[in-house]
């Protein structure tokens, strides 16, 4: 089916059209995963919300900004992806799929996320790049299983203090925001594995040698005066790496004074003519 064509049936809102974009899927699939990515969809088709076993549902790249009530029904729900569609806001319903682990909302128009996230208790991956976040929800900082938090590409400028309370997370992912210092919170995380502040505005890195955990750092493209001090096995991506040391800088060697420098100077010469 062409993308033309079914750009055109999306609007269409009969149940008959709807099925039509599904492609005939009757009944759910052996695997527990539906993908309905790419099928211009305009709505979710309820009928889907029957498959109460499912375990994944994809629907990147539509055109959805609603989800209907129904969704409730799909409590084994693991994995939902909901990435590039148009979002504003992110329908609650989605906060009582509590047996969520992953969850991608990346590249919507998202400002802000429903304290109701925090019933996602059972969440450890987040997706949020791409939208229109001035400041990472607080609500994120209550997802007590969290590992990977893929925040890039928004407005942020610093992050909570709370971050730290996220004691499972692992992985942050920070690159083309607003920051113009090191976040302070992230130097109080020993166990993040890796840190990517990539394409922002930072000058200045503090020595992150400390955490322990450390495996990789990504800080490339910022208008940085030094590079940050890791532990030894640390990798870092960016100006002054491995690869390209640090500039050292340049010492003014002192000499000291020897015995003759401390000599009177030669007496003026009077010539009586």
């Amino acid at each position: 089916m062409g993308n033309s064509l079914k750009a055109i049936i999306a609007f269409v809102p009969s149940n008959e059209c709807q099925k039509y974009l599904l492609e005939d899927l009757e009944e759910m699939p052996v695997d527990k995963m539906v993908d309905l990515s790419s099928r211009q969809l305009r709505r979710l088709p309820l009928h889907i919300c029957s498959f109460r076993e499912l375990v994944k549902l994809y629907l990147s790249d539509n055109n959805l900004n609603h989800l209907p009530p129904e969704l409730e029904q799909l409590q084994n729900l693991q994995i939902l992806a909901l990435d590039f569609n148009n979002f504003k806001a992110l329908p609650l319903v989605v906060c009582t799929l509590r047996q969520l682990c992953i969850l991608y909302l990346g590249n919507n128009k998202l400002c802000s996320l429903p304290l109701e996230l925090r019933l996602l208790q059972n969440l450890k991956t987040l997706w949020i790049e791409s939208n229109c976040l001035q400041c990472l929800p607080e609500v994120v900082c209550e997802l007590s299983l969290l590992k990977t938090l893929h925040a890039g590409s928004n407005a942020l400028r610093t992050l909570p203090a709370q971050l730290q309370c996220l004691q499972e997370l692992r992985t942050i992912w920070l690159s083309g925001n607003l920051l113009s210092e090191f976040p302070p919170v992230l130097l109080d995380m020993p166990f993040l594995e890796v840190i990517d502040v990539d394409r922002n505005s930072i000058r200045f890195f503090p020595s992150l040698a400390h955490l322990h955990g450390l495996k990789l750092v990504i800080y490339d493209h910022n208008p940085c005066r030094n590079a940050p001090k890791v532990a030894k096995g640390v990798r870092r991506v960016g100006r002054w790496s491995e690869e390209t040391p640090e500039p050292r800088k340049r010492k003014i060697r002192k000499f000291p004074l020897q015995a003759d420098d401390h000599k009177a100077p030669p007496p003026t010469l009077i010539c009586n003519f």
